[in-house]
């Protein structure tokens, strides 16, 4: 749900590092590779936050050095991606945060789309603060104590109110629902974009100052800012059935791979690829990191990991 936030690095020309909000809208533009009869070509979908473009950048490189594909690539927020993917201009998503509305539609009664299996990697959503101010004010964990700090996290953009940062406002979030439902004394700001959130933070960090942002695991930031997450009212089966009365914490969430169904069927050994790809939290974060943190181009940074991970690739060849 992020993202359905509701949410992975991305490939070449469309891998542009974290940019959030300027995705493509695929129910108007189509890979000219998509579908291509005959050709051994495949489209992956690319999502803007930095552990949906890992996937894609690892699929990427061994699709192209031990399959021979040619692999195109196309960034797009969450739910077009899902119309592009059932019309079938890309062929496969990689990591989906959970899209219920969409799995219905397009999975079980149109049936255009596959279910490609686990990713491997579970991510959870949810409110945090960095440790330091956890540690310095034990409470804050708890959403029952957070007016109380209002004035602490008070910027601003916030008008008044203390500040819940958010990323993109492509992500389809909970949040202010949260805050409307909760009566918290705070204000949602977007920081606009993956990146232009991981800027604040670490900007607040460097400086240690108090910040409540909304945030996921996997995340490469976490190795860099350590933060504590603030326990929400617990997550119940249908809590969230009503986008207006959400008053409880976001799931755990599987990610899951999904395979436009004619690609699902016919896409020969690379639908059989991605559909084995499933790797782990800590091989996803390392790749973050390196893209992320440590401006690797997507590729060299596919490249290191697979040159130091062949006992794991291997098995998702076909």
């Amino acid at each position: 749900m992020r993202l359905r936030t509701t949410s992975a690095l991305a490939g070449v020309a469309a891998l542009t590092l974290l940019t959030g909000c300027g995705a493509a809208d695929m129910t108007k533009q189509a890979s000219p590779y998509a579908n291509a009869q005959g050709a051994k070509t495949v489209t992956l979908s690319v999502q803007s936050w930095v552990g949906a473009q890992a996937n894609v950048a690892v699929a990427q490189y061994l699709l192209e050095h031990e399959l021979g594909y040619r692999v195109d690539t196309v960034q797009v927020d969450e739910v077009p991606a899902w119309d592009a993917l059932s019309q079938g201009r890309v062929d496969a998503i990689l990591e989906d945060w959970g899209h219920p509305e969409q799995e219905q539609r397009y999975v079980q009664d149109k049936k255009t789309i596959a279910a490609g299996g686990d990713l491997g990697v579970t991510g959870h959503i949810g409110w945090f603060v960095p440790t330091y101010f956890a540690k310095k004010h034990p409470d804050v964990t708890d959403w029952k104590n957070l007016n109380k700090y209002a004035d602490l996290l008070r910027t601003a953009e916030s008008g008044g109110k203390g500040q819940l940062l958010d990323g993109s406002p492509s992500y389809v979030t909970n949040d202010k629902a949260l805050v409307k439902n909760l009566d918290l004394d705070y204000q949602v700001v977007f920081a606009g974009s993956e990146a232009a959130q991981i800027t604040q933070m670490q900007q607040f960090a460097k400086e240690k100052k108090p910040f409540l942002s909304y945030w996921y695991t996997p995340q490469w930031l976490m190795e860099k800012v350590p933060m504590t997450e603030v326990k929400l009212p617990p997550y119940k089966e249908g809590c969230d059935a009503d986008p207006a009365e959400v008053d409880c914490a976001y799931p755990v969430t599987p990610l899951q791979k999904y395979l436009n169904a004619g690609f699902a069927k016919d896409g020969g050994k690379a639908a059989e690829f991605l559909k084995n790809f499933t790797w782990t939290t800590e091989d996803q974060n390392q790749v973050s990191l390196m893209i992320a943190e440590q401006k690797m181009r997507p590729e060299e940074a596919a490249k290191k990991w697979v040159d130091g991970h062949e006992s794991v690739w291997k098995k998702w060849l076909p």
